[in-house]
């Protein structure tokens, strides 16, 4: 019998209610299953839905936010539940985020050791004697500087407050972590590391959920790519044949890819869509070498891939789709 998956989302989107009635599209549909020991990567262009679909896992949105569909974890539909429910029972035991801006999820006048105490106490069962060497325990854990600990978060660096917000979010060993741009404001080796340990939260039975925009950091963890458009997601491939040589099956995910320098270096032409004047068809249409009269109407997913026309499947010669 297949387990039950740790997260799963079905049909989630997100409006926001703008004056005059007009409305933005933030998430369109958005369907996937994530399992224990699973890192599922989700990227795509800045703007494109990815922090905000995070956001309402955890019911961050801002007033004006309308969300439908369902996210379950642990039998508790996140979109569904109150405040109190998620206050006190799902944020940072169920599900942890590491956010996209650290430093304004850090209280100023405490120090980085206050924060890592505090946040052991709430969440796990350590004596209050052991408390100390718990908080050095989870700073190491992302590789967050000993000398730093008494720091403030305004006397803290980019990639110090990153580190913090990391280790954080490791402390209570949520089920399922959303990691937002995990690896922003840090160099390489410690994009190496800081992804490593993440990657170990998964190992030990429990769900990644990473967005982020370095496909690098993605390609060293992810199990499975998700690649978000519009506010639509339009493929979900296993990493290895995501990252393989001939690439994603979506244009716009294999586009994504050749962007990268170690790929074909080819920026994608044009601009994402504005999410408050979405087509009804494909919105991917205008930039795409492969669009056709059929893009006027909105693709399915199938096989993974919503696309009309996808590129040729791994082992095959033509495309599965036309």
């Amino acid at each position: 019998m297949t387990a039950q998956p740790i997260l799963s989302v079905r049909n989630l989107s997100v409006r926001f209610r703008l004056r005059g009635g007009r409305h933005v599209a933030a998430v369109n549909d958005a369907s996937f299953d994530l399992a224990a020991g699973e890192c599922l990567a989700l990227v795509g262009e800045s703007g494109c839905g990815k922090s905000v679909l995070a956001s309402a896992l955890l019911g961050l949105l801002p007033g004006n936010a309308q969300t439908a569909g369902s996210a379950v974890v642990d039998g508790t539909d996140l979109l569904a539940a109150d405040e109190r429910t998620l206050a006190r029972t799902v944020r940072g035991r169920r599900v942890a985020l590491v956010p996209q801006s650290p430093a304004a999820h850090l209280t100023p006048v405490r120090t980085v050791r206050a924060h890592l105490e505090e946040t052991v106490r709430a969440l796990t069962p350590t004596p209050r004697r052991e408390r100390q060497a718990a908080a050095r325990s989870a700073a190491a854990r992302a590789a967050f500087p000993a000398g730093r600990l008494d720091a403030h978060p305004h006397e803290l660096s980019g990639g110090q407050a990153q580190r913090a917000a990391t280790a954080l979010a490791l402390i209570g060993d949520a089920p399922l972590l959303l990691a937002d741009e995990p690896t922003t404001g840090l160099d390489r080796d410690l994009v190496a590391r800081t992804a490593d340990e993440l990657r170990r939260h998964a190992d030990d039975g429990r769900a990644l959920l990473m967005i982020t925009h370095d496909l690098v950091a993605a390609e060293r963890i992810a199990d499975r790519v998700a690649v978000m458009y519009a506010g639509r997601i339009v493929e979900i491939s296993p990493a290895p044949r995501f990252f393989a040589p001939q690439g994603p099956r979506h244009p716009y995910a294999h586009a994504l890819l050749a962007s990268l320098p170690d790929r074909d270096f080819t920026p994608i032409p044009g601009m994402p869509p504005n999410l408050g004047a979405l087509p009804a068809g494909c919105a991917f249409a205008p930039r795409c070498p492969r669009a056709t009269d059929a893009c006027d109407a909105l693709p399915r997913p199938a096989d993974g891939v919503a696309c009309h026309h996808p590129l040729a499947a791994p082992g095959t010669g033509t495309p599965s789709g036309g």
